[in-house]
């Protein structure tokens, strides 16, 4: 009787769903949405979650969990994530009641220069070819975060040594995995890449093609990598044998006789790793219609200007009875709040970002007033940045009129992944790590089965520009993990990967949830609009053909169809303690989510 209650639930569920979308939802597979107690782990892959599931069960708690299910990553989904890249991580201490974020962003080596991506051949300073020039090169390593932020992580916040977290996933990356459809067409689709470099040659092409769908990949190298972490700690990496590789790796990229496209070296050294510190950082805090969401602060942009959306937002009355209006406001605040985040933000230990003005109420105002009953008429239009020093009121100012801003080319990678974990305890973990590209730089580095990042492509390469390249400068992302409160006592946790849509799929997964009132996995799996001031808005699941679709294009917007937009994964911890987990059902092949206690 309770199951035929829930599915009917369920069903009515569906159908609010498809009404307010516009579009049918996909069905839900069953391994895409978990409900129980005791704690729970959604990711993008079963293996992952499963081993952050069996981290729970043994007691761990849900810090430990996201550590174990990340490393599982960097095995089962070396193409988004691993040692080789960073990331950001939002942590909620049920004990204390506090929220704590921790930057594990990439950072640009000491040698790098404003001039970074220009061609060293070209007579008039063109810039390198995004790629793949750019993109799979030495010029474009930072120094990799992602392995000292888990040492991080647990040291404060766990239960679980870093020896103990990697355990499972020494055991995959040595027993080996089934290659599925998404594994094997991300090798595909770098296949070019990969043939450049003899260490990712060997490992992702042994035979000269991709792995087969079903056969069994096994990682020997990253398992010994892992295994030194374990035994060493991360001083093997930062100053020892693992960071001597590294750098050898960007100096003298190993590229294979004749590689198919120019590789230029970069200046990542041995001191650099050795410099490289993880920063704790207070969260970004935005209330929004009775909820409180907390995001990541700089030099992640997700926290800021998803905070300038909902802000602009919430001076708006969102009808569900006008869903066409209602959208049309999404996209014009998601426009405004990409102008500014473009034109201001960047490492706040560079830029003298003016944050008290972006958040103030009276600059808010300033760019709600700026939104009518149509879209833009000119196709191309893109919106100038507001003026926040008015609204500084900063008692030692150091900006007295707006600075000059390069026009960026705007290219970013979409190369992440997002999982979320809470533990028996009340804890919860939203974490999203990356390479920047799909497949990042390219470059396994030899011996130690790992790819490097490109995240130094992340930077604007013109100056000025508050996100241009310097020395020791982390590069702006568009990171957003967010935990939020709602009025009712739920904690909710969640966020996507996909480069800059990432602030828009956490806007709208947040819209879905609390002006629609969507239950999370189909907030989840609603088709997706993505406006980052440009001329076209990008969306998915087929939006564009759905009557909201044609309404909006009707009021002046133009739909950018296009195959998919993030991975989102998210989880409810309700005041009675029960959970709900969710992943994507259809994006990158589908999400996993599983609780303790079903």
């Amino acid at each position: 009787m309770a199951k035929r209650i829930m599915l009917a639930v369920l069903g009515v569920c569906l159908c609010i769903g498809y009404a307010l979308i516009g579009n049918p939802l996909p069905a839900q597979p069953a391994m895409a949405v978990a409900e129980g107690r005791r704690g729970a782990v959604a990711t993008e892959d079963a293996r992952a979650t499963q081993i952050g599931l069996d981290v729970l069960k043994r007691g761990g708690n849900a810090i430990d969990a996201a550590v174990a299910a990340a490393a599982a990553l960097g095995v089962s989904d070396p193409f988004s994530a691993g040692i080789g890249g960073g990331g950001f991580m939002v942590i909620y201490l049920k004990e204390s009641d506090r929220v704590i974020t921790l930057d594990g962003r990439e950072q640009a080596p000491a040698a790098t220069t404003v001039d970074l991506f220009k061609d060293p051949d070209s007579p008039t300073g063109e810039l390198l070819p995004f790629a793949p020039n750019r993109i799979s090169s030495g010029l474009a390593v930072g120094v990799p975060g992602t392995p000292l932020e888990w040492a991080e992580a647990l040291s404060r916040y766990g239960t679980l040594s870093l020896a103990e977290a990697l355990q499972p996933a020494i055991a995959l990356a040595e027993n080996g995995f089934g290659v599925d459809a998404n594994f094997a067409s991300q090798v595909e689709q770098n296949q070019a890449r990969f043939a450049a470099f003899t260490s990712t040659q060997a490992l992702y092409l042994p035979d000269g093609s991709p792995p087969a769908v079903g056969s069994r990949f096994k990682n020997p190298d990253l398992a010994k990598t892992y295994r030194l972490l374990a035994e060493q700690g991360v001083n093997a990496f930062y100053r020892g044998e693992i960071g001597a590789a590294i750098a050898q790796t960007v100096q003298q990229p190993p590229t294979v006789a004749q590689p198919p496209f120019r590789v230029i070296p970069g200046g990542l050294t041995l001191s650099d790793l050795d410099r490289y510190a993880v920063r704790v950082r207070p969260p970004t805090v935005t209330p929004y219609r009775g909820y409180t969401l907390y995001g990541m602060g700089l030099p992640s942009s997700g926290g800021i200007t998803t905070g300038e959306v909902f802000r602009i937002l919430e001076g708006f009355e969102l009808s569900q009875s006008d869903l066409p209006n209602l959208w049309h406001r999404v996209v014009e605040a998601e426009r405004l709040a990409f102008a500014d985040r473009n034109a201001y933000l960047g490492d706040p230990e560079y830029v003298d970002v003016p944050l008290p003005g972006l958040q103030s109420d009276g600059f808010i105002r300033t760019r709600r007033a700026l939104i009518g009953g149509r879209a833009p008429a000119d196709p191309a239009f893109r919106a100038a940045p507001g003026n926040p020093l008015p609204y500084q009121n900063d008692p030692s100012p150091s900006l007295t009129g707006l600075p000059p801003v390069a026009q960026s080319d705007g290219q970013i990678g979409t190369s992440t992944t997002h999982l979320v974990t809470s533990d028996a305890q009340g804890n919860a973990v939203s974490y999203m790590l990356t390479l920047e590209s799909i497949g990042g730089s390219g470059m396994v580095v030899p011996g130690y089965g790992f790819i490097l990042n490109n995240e130094l492509t992340d930077f604007d390469a013109v100056s000025p520009h508050p996100n241009a390249p310097e020395p020791g400068k982390r590069p702006r992302s568009s990171m957003a993990p967010t935990i939020a409160r709602s009025p009712t006592g739920d904690l909710l946790a969640f966020g996507s990967p996909g480069g800059s849509t990432i602030i828009t799929t956490v806007v709208g997964i947040a819209v879905n949830l609390i002006d629609l009132g969507l239950p999370l996995p189909e907030a989840i799996a609603a088709p997706r609009i993505s406006q980052r001031n440009g001329g076209s808005t990008q969306v998915d699941g087929g939006f564009e053909q759905s009557a909201i679709g044609r309404s909006l294009i009707g009021l002046g917007h133009v739909l950018e169809p296009v195959p998919e937009i993030g991975a989102a994964a998210g989880l409810i911890i309700r005041p009675d303690g029960t959970i709900l987990a969710a992943a994507e059902p259809i994006r990158r092949g589908g999400g996993t989510a599983m609780v303790v206690n079903p």
